[in-house]
């Protein structure tokens, strides 16, 4: 039942919430930094934000968290982060860990063998909901929920009854499938009719060496997901906005908030890796990802090696040694950064941004690119074309490698302008994009206080 915002905060909201757990939560001490002692939400105009990720300030999710509670806290509202692993940025207040080392190998375990990745860790699942008790949001924003952190049947068992409105932005295909984070790369579209018989429980994120579960894991997923009676979802991408339509999660109503960047940071930035690794004389074709695979277009780097003229070079950022040491001549392997000046540069000396994926919901590598003056060719892969036109860059056909290259060569002859690509950038100000949050927070709780 959801509870009126009238009483959301009062002591009957209270007692419910702490009945819930009074069988786990005794005795339990948490270091939230903001404590609830007066009726202090939506009537007095300050916001109470709880976000929910896998990890706090690294990697693009991670990011996006920690970025949205700082324009929270800059606009005046309150909010804090619960995460399940990895540390916080150091200094950053509001942000805890409910997770350990320990739950997060015997999560991988369970996933490993048993196939039930997001079914586990019900100890941390305690713990976190222990810490929403005590901090009281007036809105639950859930980001990533898988990752080895939580069990999500306990979770939205919580919040079924909790009476919280809450956010759900999805940043990738995981909430409605039985196993897999994406589905593109495998063709597979039994996402449809319930999942079975998984063609990559072995072999993709996240890895269930030992059991198919996809099927049974689809009955449960759906089970939870679609009792939350005031949820509303989030996709940064209009693609993925259109799959959740023909997913379990059709009955909540979608916005599409696109992914946002710091401009500041991502701007044309002069550095000296030209000089150091002699690319003097080279035109820069850049790819930047977290892991590279095939899934993020290596095979396609690989090829296009082999077929580019001599004053092209290709510079991979984020792979491994072990991936460095295999590379051709014409492709040099930079290690992961952390470091967002270091990849500005690294998209400032760049003649080309190319990102040849075949699995994406809205890259914010594309954004980064474009902010720091420099053209992007993708391949129309899921949301990644949404950002691109001919202003700031190409699309072609996802798998066309004959394509892109013709594209990447077209490029030269018909250069597009920096200034181009900076102006196309300003779409997606982080800023700009994260008092869309605030608005559709601020919406929600008023539809609520009304209804």
């Amino acid at each position: 039942m959801l509870l009126p915002q009238s009483i959301r905060h009062s002591k009957f909201a209270d007692l419910l919430r702490k009945s819930l757990l009074s069988h786990v939560s005794a005795g339990l001490k948490f270091s939230i930094t903001s404590k609830v002692t007066t009726e202090k939400g939506f009537g007095d105009n300050i916001l109470k934000v709880l976000q929910i990720n896998t990890v706090c300030g690294s990697g693009s999710v991670g990011r996006i968290a920690t970025d949205l509670m700082l324009t929270l806290k800059e606009e005046g509202h309150d909010c804090e982060i619960l995460y399940g692993r990895r540390k916080a940025p150091e200094g950053l207040e509001g942000a805890v860990r409910v997770g350990s080392n320990l739950s997060m190998a015997q999560h991988v375990l369970a996933t490993f063998f048993k196939g039930e990745h997001g079914f586990a860790s019900e100890k941390v699942t305690e713990r976190m909901i222990a810490c929403i008790n005590e901090y009281q949001p007036d809105v639950i924003q859930l980001h990533n929920i898988h990752g080895f952190y939580l069990n999500v049947e306990m979770l939205f068992n919580y919040l079924k009854v909790a009476g919280i409105p809450v956010v759900w932005t999805l940043h990738d295909c995981w909430s409605f499938t039985g196993h897999c984070a994406y589905f593109d790369y495998a063709g597979c579209d039994r996402w449809k009719e319930g999942c079975g018989n998984c063609p990559q429980h072995r072999t993709a994120y996240p890895y269930a060496i030992f059991k198919d579960n996809s099927r049974e894991n689809y009955k449960r997923k759906e089970k939870a997901f679609t009792k939350v009676p005031n949820l509303t979802i989030v996709t940064p991408s209009q693609w993925l906005a259109d799959l959740v339509g023909q997913s379990f999660l059709k009955k909540y109503p979608v916005k599409v908030i696109p992914n946002g960047i710091d401009r500041e940071v991502f701007s044309p930035m002069e550095g000296r890796f030209r000089r150091k690794y002699g690319l003097q004389e080279k035109k820069v074709l850049l790819g930047v990802a977290n892991i590279w695979e095939k899934r993020k277009g290596l095979d396609v780097f690989l090829q296009l090696a082999s077929r580019l003229p001599e004053e092209y070079q290709i510079v991979l950022v984020g792979v491994s040694d072990r991936q460095s040491k295999k590379l051709p001549e014409k492709i040099l392997g930079i290690p992961r950064t952390g470091k967002p000046s270091e990849l500005a540069q690294w998209y400032t000396l760049a003649d080309l941004y190319v990102n040849p994926t075949y699995e994406d919901n809205f890259p914010t590598t594309n954004l980064e690119a474009l902010s720091c003056g420099t053209p992007v060719i993708t391949f129309a892969t899921g949301g990644s074309p949404e950002a691109i036109d001919a202003s700031c860059g190409k699309v072609v056909p996802k798998g066309d490698v004959d394509a892109l290259l013709v594209a990447i060569l077209d490029m030269e002859e018909s250069p597009v302008l920096k200034e181009s690509c900076i102006l196309k950038s300003r779409q997606y100000d982080k800023e700009e994009r994260f008092r869309e949050y605030i608005k559709l927070y601020e919406d929600i709780l008023e539809a609520d206080k009304q209804g």
